[in-house]
């Protein structure tokens, strides 16, 4: 977990919370996506600013420490990175909210690894098709 194969389309899990963020990153393995997980929105931009790495699936909590919370970062990668598929999760309601992007799907914690392999199997597709 952490590096990216070459071409590997990749799934970018942003949680500040250590043992949900190994959950999603282990969940996230058994797709054909990598996994590159990170604690904060800032550590993500770098990451999906990196020209040999291919995003392809953005699962981000909306509270995370730093300047940007996972709200922003979502709206920031729907403008910048159209292509990501953006998935915005909290154990709160503030998900639900009208700052959600357009294409953002919210899924509230309790999470289930279901939910989490479906969106990641959409954009594997979508990575694919592109």
């Amino acid at each position: 977990m952490g590096q990216a194969l070459p071409d590997c389309p990749v799934a970018l899990v942003v949680e500040d919370d250590a043992a949900v963020r190994n959950l999603a990153a282990a969940v996230l393995e058994e797709t054909d996506l990598d996994v590159i997980a990170c604690e904060s929105a800032e550590a993500a931009i770098s990451v999906l600013e990196r020209a040999d790495v291919n995003v392809a699936l953005l699962f981000a909590d909306v509270r995370l420490p730093g300047a940007m919370d996972g709200i922003s970062l979502a709206r920031t990668v729907e403008q910048r990175w159209p292509e990501v598929r953006v998935i915005v999760t909290s154990g709160y309601d503030e998900g639900r909210n009208a700052r959600m992007p357009e294409h953002a799907v919210f899924m509230q914690k309790p999470w289930r690894a279901f939910d989490v392999l479906v969106q990641a199997e959409h954009a594997t597709v979508a990575a694919r098709a592109a």
